[in-house]
């Protein structure tokens, strides 16, 4: 799938109109189609990305400080690490229509760039610091909480927990004095643009679960998460690919289950 640019639709689905068009062509240029049309004197989008990380960081950080004051640092760090996530950036630039429109080189195209959660998490970046750069702070913050809201609605707006499975999985196991579950891949397949990694995790040798995703890591995370859902008897509500809120007055109650081989 080659680049399909309109500029108009995703100012229309950003919520904002650039003064400086230019500024979002080269959000959308990545370092691979820079490099291989040196000709066109285009921009890459690397010094937009580090802007807009900084950008989105400080606005998000912001955001919750005021939202969600019952909250402590841990629990505030943990939600904003939820929602700069590279997995929950690239699901916005998705919305946004990036995945199309990314420039990028041959080579970078045909090993699946534009399914890539670093890449259109990078863009998306860009995008916000092309934003900022056009407008400044004020308007970035509007265009980027408006993109977000839609996550902000899943949040109880009184006291509450969040972690990633991992994390949870791994905090519960050192309450209960227990050496720390082991993550084990069982399977890789696929092309390399589109690897499939099947993973395990285990306590002791018992297989708490199994899970299936596009790298390691999101394997690891779903298998986690599976073995949550077994354990916890309170319930509790998915936040993001990589993390899950329990409300107030519902504390996890975690049960070492019995395993079985099928995960």
């Amino acid at each position: 799938m080659k680049a399909e640019i309109n500029l108009v639709s995703i100012e229309k689905k950003l919520g904002y109109r650039f003064h400086n068009p230019a500024l979002l062509k080269q959000a959308l240029t990545h370092s691979s189609y820079a490099y291989e049309h040196p000709e066109s004197r285009i921009q890459d989008n690397e010094i937009l990305e580090f802007l807009g990380d900084s950008v989105v960081g400080l606005i998000l950080a912001d955001f919750l400080r005021q939202a969600y004051p019952g909250l402590g640092e841990g629990q505030l760090s943990k939600l904003k690490a939820a929602l700069v996530s590279t997995s929950s950036l690239s699901i916005l630039a998705r919305k946004l229509g990036l995945d199309r429109a990314v420039l990028l080189g041959r080579g970078e195209e045909k090993s699946g760039g534009r399914q890539k959660k670093s890449i259109l998490a990078g863009t998306f970046e860009a995008v916000v610091g092309a934003v900022y750069l056009d407008s400044g702070f004020e308007t970035s913050r509007q265009v980027l909480q408006v993109l977000v809201k839609k996550h902000f609605k899943k949040l109880p707006r009184d006291n509450f927990q969040i972690n990633n499975f991992k994390s949870a999985l791994q905090e519960y196991f050192g309450q209960q004095k227990l050496p720390g579950p082991v993550y084990r891949t069982i399977t890789e397949s696929g092309p390399a643009h589109d690897r499939v990694f099947t993973v395990e995790v285990l306590s002791g040798d018992k297989v708490l679960a199994r899970a299936s995703g596009p790298s390691k890591k999101s394997a690891e995370q779903k298998a986690a998460q599976k073995a949550l859902k077994k354990m916890l008897k309170a319930r509790f509500k998915v936040f993001s690919e990589e993390a899950f809120i329990v409300a107030p007055g519902a504390t996890p109650e975690l049960k070492t289950p019995d395993t079985d081989k099928n995960g």
